[in-house]
């Protein structure tokens, strides 16, 4: 498509290490930046100083909707990323120039409110371990449209970093997958978990809906 050509050459490749802050909230957003490689930590700073992550974002995301005049949540780097940083003048003004990029960008804003649909069904329903059970099946998901589908799920994020998604305590996550594991249903690995049997565990429960992360 002509379209991505020019996009591509409208953006600036730029890096961030592990933990860095590429924008942070209520700041102008005179910047739009889609994530070409890495994972990117969204989240927000709730009154009472605790977080909460609002989504895990992946290669071919925007972080935040390219129209908003100021950045509505946190970004932070999870391990290293390489993103595609553009002016949001020059990008707005291609994407009204364009059906077919606008037609992309409506289809992102969709997923975007899916995505903040689950999360609330996510955190109103089910107990810790159904929690982590359905992250952990909805991040393998959402992996394998990118990579080849593998059991074996990375976890380049921190656990603090799903306790702040679930809406748990650390040492909640960390016991739940200590029993997903007794249970034989995940095994933990470096730096992630292999599935052994977590979907069958969330039929049986009735759990069956697939959230987006």
């Amino acid at each position: 498509m002509p379209e991505l050509r020019e996009l591509q050459r409208l953006a600036t490749q730029v890096y961030f290490r592990s933990g860095k802050t590429i924008f942070s909230e209520r700041a102008v957003a005179d910047t739009v930046f889609g994530l070409s490689q890495g994972v990117v930590r969204l989240y927000k700073l709730l009154p009472d100083g605790r977080r909460q992550v609002l989504a895990f974002a992946l290669p071919g995301d925007f972080l935040g909707m390219p129209f908003a005049e100021r950045y509505n949540f946190s970004a932070d780097a999870i391990g290293e990323v390489s993103l595609c940083r553009y002016s949001r003048d020059d990008l707005t003004r291609f994407i009204q120039s364009s059906p077919n990029i606008m037609r992309l960008i409506i289809e992102f804003a969709i997923r975007e409110l899916d995505m903040a649909q689950d999360q609330l069904l996510l955190l109103g329903n089910g107990s810790a371990e159904e929690k982590v059970a359905m992250f952990l099946v909805s991040w393998r998901n959402r992996l394998a449209r990118i990579t080849p589908f593998s059991e074996t799920v990375p976890l380049p994020m921190r656990r603090q970093d799903i306790a702040d998604f679930l809406g748990l305590k650390l040492e909640t996550v960390s016991r739940t997958l200590a029993k997903l594991e007794q249970k034989n249903v995940i095994r933990i690995v470096p730096k992630g978990v292999f599935l052994t049997g977590l979907e069958h565990t969330l039929m049986v429960t009735g759990r069956t809906y697939q959230p987006q992360i």
